[in-house]
């Protein structure tokens, strides 16, 4: 039997603090469970055999946008989850969504639900974390043992413009944070990681306007290849980092990739995030920020439901085709599958090296232009705009080179651009909000 539990460790239940967009409707929910990608169809069955049943994933920031897919794509895999969130930036309603889906799923499939809880919890609250890790501790006459076999960690603050006014708050939480989560992880012997990068790491390199290799930004000396006969040695650093947010991600792979190399027992990965955008395909798990949105598709969202009057597109003398900023945007739902297939590869021991990065993305750029036309076309309406300055701290372009994964994950990204716009469409219907 599958369990949610809304509450703080140690205390009592906590009510939702505020409404979300995307409330289940009333009505009796005739949705499809997100269809399987590729990477399932050919993988699911051996996943679910291959899961221990007494195993257990615990997902930090689990409620949250990239979280709660990941969450429900987990599930899906056969993973039991434990979810923490501190609901600073998402809805507790979120899980029985996750919960409402993924059993849809196991029931179409005649596959066991696995078990699902939720605590409303802070993950640099360590005083009220560690009753849930001693739950989970395992008998072992030697070194400590966990039924939780790895961590997925995405419980940090994300927006660029908010940490240039911020800095503080977000070295704080995203780093100051993590050494205290980690170090207690590895004092109950879980020590199979996989972090929520970013592409920020790349810095100014991203304005090249050539696809990013994770061998531009490294915390070791790696060769690249640079041509077809050539090599050269990247050494460690960061180049042009232009605001806190990506310094604070690329000080946490630092952080982890000395922790590998101090310590052979951990096995840790870093996933570098392009731009996430879309939602599941029923409608019901989506993008719902209680922050103010600042990414582009939940602002086109805002517009579509008459709660902005237009769009601000930021920079339209960017050095692109048509002037605006160019990106790879990767549909949420593919992304959510590379952690489970970074978690696959991390558990059964076959990465590469103890510490390891994969871009997540398409390696294909749209500029913010075409993503607007994108959502005209599939929605057939009309999104107002207009051209403002540039926001501090963004590049013109940024987009992946997905081989790494590809070779190394047997992931690869496939919904379209489109894809995601109809997704949104969707769920907007289904909840009855498009404006347009």
């Amino acid at each position: 039997m599958s369990e949610i539990v809304f509450a703080e460790i140690n205390s009592p239940p906590q009510s939702d603090a505020g409404s979300s967009t995307f409330d289940i409707p009333s009505y009796d929910i005739s949705t499809p469970a997100t269809p399987s990608s590729l990477f399932f169809d050919d993988r699911l069955g051996r996943l679910l055999r291959e899961v221990p049943h007494n195993q257990h994933i615990l997902v930090t920031g689990g409620l949250g946008f990239i979280g709660s897919h990941t969450t429900l794509e987990l599930l899906k895999a056969g993973y039991n989850v434990i979810a923490i969130d501190n609901l600073s930036n998402a809805y507790e309603s979120v899980s029985d969504r996750i919960q409402l889906l993924a059993s849809k799923y196991h029931e179409e499939q005649g596959t066991p639900m696995p078990s699902l809880k939720h605590y409303k919890q802070d993950y640099q609250d360590i005083k009220s974390l560690i009753p849930l890790l001693e739950a989970h501790r395992t008998l072992s006459w030697d070194s400590p043992k966990s039924s939780i076999a790895g961590v997925i960690h995405f419980a940090s603050y994300k927006a660029v413009e908010d940490s240039i006014k911020q800095p503080l708050k977000y070295y704080s939480n995203n780093v100051c944070g993590l050494i205290g989560f980690v170090e207690t992880l590895g004092s109950f012997g879980i020590k199979t990681f996989i972090f929520s990068s970013s592409a920020t790491v790349y810095g100014t390199l991203a304005t090249s306007g050539a696809p990013l290799k994770e061998e531009l930004c490294v915390h070791k000396p790696e060769g690249t290849k640079t041509d077809q006969e050539s090599w050269s040695t990247v050494q460690p650093g960061c180049t042009g980092i232009t605001n806190p947010y990506g310094r604070t991600k690329w000080m946490c792979e630092a952080i982890l990739a000395d922790l590998a190399i101090s310590d052979p027992e951990w096995t840790i990965v870093a996933l570098r995030y392009f731009n996430p955008i879309g939602c599941d395909s029923s409608g019901l798990l989506g993008e719902d920020p209680r922050c103010t949105p600042t990414n582009l598709l939940p602002v086109i969202v805002k517009v579509m439901t008459g709660q902005y009057s237009e769009l601000s597109m930021f920079g339209t003398d960017w050095d692109t085709v048509d002037g605006t900023a160019v990106r790879d945007f990767i549909h949420v739902t593919d992304l959510a599958q590379g952690h489970i297939a970074a978690l696959s590869v991390a558990m059964k021991g076959e990465l590469r090296e103890n510490f390891r990065t994969f871009n997540l993305g398409t390696g294909y750029g749209h500029s913010v232009l075409e993503v607007v036309e994108t959502m005209q076309q599939v929605s057939q309406k009309t999104l107002p705009r207009k051209a403002v300055d540039r926001r501090a701290g963004d590049v013109g372009y940024c987009v992946a080179a997905a081989d790494r994964s590809s070779d190394e994950l047997q992931w690869t990204a496939r919904k379209t651009l489109s894809d995601a716009c109809a997704d949104i469409c969707h769920s907007l219907e289904i909840s009855g909000l498009t404006n347009l």
